[in-house]
């Protein structure tokens, strides 16, 4: 693999873990970006989607074997690697297996979830709540330092505005670069409807590559999609991940200079 020349964090992989298989074909993909664009792209999946929509939705293998298929692709692949707790207790093993814990964005006032994620010594990155505005993240973001995180991102991924849609203000990217130095925008959560069409979330996919842009100009750090090979196919978030062949062109156009 080519050394990483690009400061700007990239973070990538399917919604939730359906295959390894799956993970396969996305990790190898990744790994080729890396190499041809010098980048260092952290593999994102869930071992368990614990806000679905219906009781009835796929959730992912869970625990014990959603980590060990995240380790295989980390062993095969050299990919660095990010995924989320829902539960305090669930850190620790997940601590050992990953390089960046995240916290849902419903969860990110959780303060027993927060300070078990910093104790594990990995970097924690906190998704913005879709109820609050970036200035609020400060107190997130002073539980996991006072627990002991060396380091702590943040990630906007847009506000509930009541009818069912989110909106994107831009300026949470600035508000929460007073905060801490790694702002990642959410690209792809970003784009949702979560009005609970025929008991998924909805979205539009179409809007991915243009909410990324939006928040380079804004002064994002780094960038979030969630992708698959046939995103019509996904178990989880289907209506708003980026296709995988449309990765690279995108991630050429964020980390270019103007």
């Amino acid at each position: 693999m080519n050394a990483v020349k690009n400061a700007v964090k990239l973070i990538a992989g399917p919604c939730v873990i359906e295959s390894a298989e799956l993970l396969d074909e996305v990790a190898r993909q990744l790994v080729e970006i890396n190499c041809q664009h010098g980048t260092d792209i952290f593999f994102k999946s869930s071992f368990d989607k614990a806000n679905r929509t219906s009781i009835h939705s796929f959730r992912g293998p869970g625990l014990e074997r959603g980590l060990q298929m995240l380790a295989d692709v980390k062993s095969r692949y050299g990919l660095r690697l990010l995924t989320d707790i829902h539960e305090a207790w669930q850190a620790e093993p997940v601590g050992q297996v990953v390089d960046v814990i995240q916290i849902p964005a419903f969860l990110c006032r959780q303060t027993d979830l927060l300070t078990a994620a910093a104790r594990t010594g990995k970097t924690v990155n906190v998704k913005k709540a879709q109820f609050l505005n970036g200035r609020d993240m400060r107190y997130p973001v002073e539980k996991a330092l006072d627990a002991g995180a060396k380091e702590v991102w943040l990630t906007e991924r847009g506000n509930m505005m009541g009818y069912g849609t989110l909106v994107v203000d831009f300026r949470n990217i600035s508000d929460m670069l007073e905060i801490v130095p790694t702002v990642i925008m959410d690209c792809t959560h970003s784009v949702q409807r979560p009005d609970a069409q025929g008991g998924k979330t909805g979205g539009d996919r179409r809007f991915v590559p243009a909410m990324a842009l939006a928040a380079k100009a804004f002064g994002a750090t780094g960038f979030f999609f969630e992708v698959h090979p046939r995103p019509d196919e996904g178990l989880s978030d289907a209506a708003n991940m980026l296709p995988l062949s449309q990765l690279e062109g995108l991630v050429k156009k964020l980390i270019t200079e103007d």
